[in-house]
């Protein structure tokens, strides 16, 4: 009689074999298309954060702070100054600076708000502003401005009753500034449009980091002026 056949099983407890066992629990690859994917989305948030919270670049688009800021200046702004804050905690962590007369700040146009404007802050709140024969002077005393530049040398060229020779007084109001551009004959500045709110401050002007000349792109390599980069804005 012929032997039967045994049905062979398998043991339910038998261990995996150890190179088996440890593929199992391996991470799978990543891709390099996600990695990139990763990457780029990472690089997006960073650049975000920095350009909403610390710096943004600006350039400059009109000569009304010529000869110090020129046409086709690129700066970038700190946005620490003045940045609110809703603890103080958030005061004392964070770098957040207070503006101070002669800071170059970068805003919102106080009529047009989607338009930026760049000028030098000249009264703070609560002092009074006066332009006598484009003299400035602050609560009553002359202000004395290296940086200011004037298209007609003489003062008669500029009718008595226009703003950039005569002006004032007035008292700055409680949380707003008295902005002018260092060009003083060809700025549209707090003269003519008023006092600037804190809330539509963007930030303080730090450095030139590119500057084009006549040109711009088109010109990219003879249109550089190259001894302004890195140049420092007082």
């Amino acid at each position: 009689m012929a032997p039967r056949n045994k049905r062979r099983t398998s043991r339910p407890d038998a261990p995996a074999p150890a190179g088996l066992k440890a593929r199992l629990y391996e991470p799978l690859p990543k891709s390099q298309v996600r990695e990139m994917f990763e990457s780029i989305c990472v690089a997006v948030i960073l650049a975000f954060f920095v350009r909403t919270f610390v710096v943004q670049a600006f350039k400059i688009p009109s000569g009304s702070m010529e000869p110090n800021l020129l046409i086709g200046d690129h700066l970038l702004v700190n946005k620490f100054v003045a940045a609110p804050t809703l603890t103080k905690v958030e005061d004392t962590l964070l770098p957040i600076e207070a503006i101070h007369r002669g800071d170059v700040i970068v805003f919102k146009h106080p009529k047009m708000p989607e338009r930026d404007l760049i000028k030098r802050t000249i009264g703070l709140p609560g002092e009074t502003i006066e332009l006598r024969e484009r003299r400035l002077y602050i609560n009553g005393k002359p202000l004395n401005e290296p940086y200011a530049h004037f298209l007609f040398k003489d003062t008669a060229d500029v009718a008595p009753g226009d703003v950039r020779r005569n002006f004032g007084p007035v008292t700055v109001p409680a949380g707003q500034y008295f902005m002018m551009g260092d060009n003083r004959d060809n700025s549209q500045d707090s003269r003519y449009w008023g006092f600037l709110p804190l809330e539509y401050v963007k930030g303080r002007a730090l450095f030139i980091y590119f500057s084009f000349g006549e040109g711009g792109l088109s010109n990219l390599v003879s249109g550089v002026r190259w001894s302004r980069i890195f140049h420092q804005i007082h």
